[in-house]
């Protein structure tokens, strides 16, 4: 078995086709490569933001939104890499406390975007070090019955910030490319929430 080959985890385009399958008005903001195109195979919409190189930025980028936005749930999909190099993100989401925040963190123990190295997630617990940050709901997705009740929380508002760090296996998927075209996706988002333009 090679090391980017395990099957222990779950597979990252079911979890993230079900997370976004009832998405209603739900905002999509994306991390550095895997989710991006995990996010794209489950289909393109208007209110998805993604992300092609500001590593560590989606958590935050998502938080933007959520304070701008209070009424309409945002979730960040994005990856272990990403999320070890934005960890400061979790303090500031605690301090603010949106409760229409929900941060799912697809973990393959692999920076993916690099070669496949092994992540630091062997040692460091991302959901732990978000709940000592301040955000109560931090948890650890293992099988399909908890990614369903992850599924409930992302397209709602809870009682503040929620972390899911979803515990995916390490095959290698098609890349499926949406536009790469920030300027595009910032009007085509802003339309979506009846927003100008200019």
């Amino acid at each position: 078995m090679s090391e980017n080959s395990d099957s222990t985890g779950l597979d990252r385009r079911a979890v993230v086709a079900r997370l976004l399958a009832d998405r209603g008005d739900l905002i999509v903001v994306t991390g550095l490569g895997s989710p991006t195109y995990d996010v794209a195979a489950a289909g393109d919409h208007d209110r998805n933001v993604y992300l092609w190189g500001a590593m560590g930025g989606a958590a935050v980028c998502a938080l933007g939104i959520a304070l701008a936005r209070p009424d309409t749930p945002v979730v960040a999909v994005t990856g272990d890499g990403e999320m070890l190099m934005g960890m400061g993100s979790f303090a500031t989401i605690a301090v603010q406390q949106p409760k229409n925040l929900t941060v799912i963190v697809l973990d393959n123990g692999l920076y993916g975007e690099t070669g496949g190295q092994a992540s630091h997630t062997a040692v460091a617990d991302l959901a732990g070090i978000a709940k000592a940050s301040g955000i109560a709901d931090a948890r650890v997705v293992t099988d399909m019955d908890a990614v369903e009740g992850l599924a409930a929380r992302v397209g709602a508002s809870g009682q503040g910030p929620c972390v899911a760090v979803v515990k995916i296996d390490r095959a290698e998927q098609e890349r499926v490319l949406p536009t790469r075209d920030g300027h595009a996706v910032r009007i085509r988002v802003r339309q979506a929430l009846g927003l100008s333009v200019d």
